[in-house]
């Protein structure tokens, strides 16, 4: 065994030995701080990555609720307030008189609703007039700045032909606010 080490050793490729030792060591150390360095960055880094997708996807829905609640403060500042009903049918009769519209007898009456702190406020009756003034009329309500909606509007077969004057009945819809208060509107978002 000694003559055969000693043989090795006179070969001419002998000074490399020890180098190749070295290069297939360094060539499994490599190899094992690959599999367990690089498979922990590898976690690491997908958790990071999960991590990252969920604090993003929770931004999107605090921007989101955020809008909502912008949202729905402009369209509650928009709603009348369950005491403003009276004087809001009142106003719709005064504007019909202005644009030359008969509205003789304008009933309202509330409708409670699923939604906090709300109520839906009727309008109905019979309203004629020339075609002129009515169409002027609807579109005054269509673009009021309270929140009116016209939920019927039917024509009744009345006169000739000839007649100048139309006949509808009309239904007209608002939603109301119950509390005046900012506090009612923080609540209804909590």
């Amino acid at each position: 065994m000694r003559e055969r080490l000693v043989t090795l050793l006179q070969h001419p490729v002998a000074p490399l030995l020890p180098w190749g030792v070295m290069a297939i060591g360094l060539f499994v150390m490599l190899i094992v701080v690959h599999v367990v360095g690089l498979a922990d960055l590898q976690a690491k880094r997908q958790w990071l990555e999960t991590e990252w997708g969920s604090v993003r996807q929770s931004l999107v829905h605090h921007r989101e609720a955020r809008n909502a609640t912008k949202d729905l403060t402009q369209v509650w500042a928009l709603l009348p307030g369950e005491r403003d009903f009276g004087p809001l049918a009142l106003g719709i009769s005064d504007e019909a008189k202005r644009e030359g519209v008969v509205l003789p007898a304008l009933s309202y009456k509330t409708e409670p609703t699923t939604v906090a702190h709300t109520t839906k406020g009727l309008l109905q009756g019979s309203m004629s007039g020339r075609y002129e003034d009515l169409r002027r009329f609807i579109h005054d309500l269509e673009t009021a700045d309270e929140l009116l909606f016209i939920e019927d509007l039917e024509l009744n077969r009345t006169g000739g032909l000839q007649s100048e004057a139309l006949t509808f009945n009309i239904k007209i819809a608002t939603y109301l606010r119950v509390g005046h208060e900012k506090r009612d509107l923080q609540e209804t978002m909590r």
